[in-house]
C-alpha cells in the first residue's frame, strides 16, 4: 500500500495548495491513502468545520488534530459528526471525538491511523503518549486487522518523537512526527520495519516564521512585544510529508520517502 502523510496545513495558503494539487498527486505517485494534519487550516489555529469539508473532498482520506484541535469552537460538535477527522488520543479523555479508528482503503483493506500529543516543551500537560498508544497498537497487529498502521506523534521535542517510533518499530507501518512545521531530514525504515521522520514540515508559506507572516514574530523577538496576533503567511505554499510504501502481508514499512510539492523548497 501507498500512504501519504502530509505535515501541519496553515491557513488559507496551505488550504488552496491542498485543493489544487491533491487530485493529481493521488494519481501521480499512485497513493492508496492520505493523511493531513490539519489543526492550523483555520487563520493558522484550529480547524472549522467548513475547512474541513473543503479538504476532504480534495482527497484527504483522514483529517487529525493536535494541540490546537478545538481553538475553533464548532470542531466540538463536528468532529462527533465526521470519522474522518482525529484529535489526537490523548488530548483529554473527557474530549470529544476519537483519538485512533481503522478506514477502509481501496481493495478491501484498512489502515489505522492514531495521532498522539507529546509532553516534552508543550504549554500544557498531555497524558502521557506511550501508554496512550501501547493498547491501540496490541489491538491492531501489522498484517493482522489491518493493512498498515500510521502514528502521528505531534510534538517539540525530537528526542521524544525518535523515542516514539522505536517504541512502535515493528509494531507500526509509520511514525511521522509533526508540530514544528519544519520538515526534518531523517526518514528511514527502522530495523523493526516502521517507516520513520521527525517532522513532515507544514502544507504553506515557507516565505515566514512557521508558516506566520514575518512582521509579527521579528517585533516580538525583536523587542519582546506584541503588537497583534499572528497571522498566516500568504505566498504560494509548499506541501510537505511523507510516503511510506507498505507491505500488506506483514504491514510492514518498505520504504519511507520525504515528500515536497511546489513553493520554495520545490525539488528539493
Amino acid at each position: 500500500m501507498r500512504l501519504l502523510f502530509l505535515g501541519d496545513v496553515v491557513g488559507r495558503s496551505g488550504r488552496n495548495a491542498v485543493s489544487e494539487r491533491l487530485g493529481a498527486i493521488r494519481t501521480d505517485h499512485k497513493l492508496d491513502f492520505v493523511v493531513i494534519n490539519a489543526e492550523n487550516a483555520t487563520s493558522g489555529a484550529g480547524l472549522t468545520p467548513d475547512h474541513a469539508k473543503r479538504l476532504l473532498e480534495a482527497g484527504a482520506d483522514v483529517l487529525t488534530l493536535g494541540d490546537h484541535a478545538f481553538d475553533q469552537r464548532d470542531m466540538l460538535g463536528f468532529i462527533e459528526q465526521e470519522p474522518r477527522i482525529l484529535r489526537p488520543l490523548n488530548f483529554a479523555k473527557a474530549a470529544p471525538g476519537k483519538g485512533a479508528r481503522a478506514y477502509d482503503a481501496p481493495g478491501g483493506r484498512k489502515v489505522l491511523v492514531a495521532p498522539v500529543l507529546g509532553q516534552v516543551f508543550m504549554k500544557r500537560p498531555f497524558d502521557d503518549p506511550f501508554s496512550a498508544i501501547d493498547p491501540i497498537l496490541k489491538a491492531h497487529p501489522p498484517g493482522g486487522l489491518v493493512q498498515a498502521s500510521l502514528v502521528e506523534i505531534h510534538a517539540e521535542a525530537t528526542s521524544e518523537k525518535m523515542a516514539m517510533g522505536h517504541y512502535c518499530d515493528g509494531r507500526a507501518s509509520a511514525v511521522v512526527g509533526s508540530h514544528t512545521h519544519v520538515p526534518t531530514a531523517d526518514a528511514m525504515v527502522l530495523p523493526g520495519g516502521t517507516a520513520y521522520l521527525s517532522d513532515a514540515g507544514m502544507c504553506g508559506d515557507y516565505n515566514s516564521v512557521i508558516g506566520m507572516d514575518k512582521e509579527e514574530p521579528l517585533r516580538r523577538f525583536l523587542t519582546g512585544m506584541g503588537k497583534g496576533r499572528f497571522q498566516p503567511a500568504t505566498g504560494e505554499a509548499t506541501l510537505s510529508g511523507l510516503i511510506i510504501e507498505t507491505d500488506d502481508r506483514t504491514g510492514k514499512a518498505r520504504s519511507a520517502t520525504m515528500f515536497r510539492d511546489g513553493g520554495r523548497l520545490e525539488g528539493t
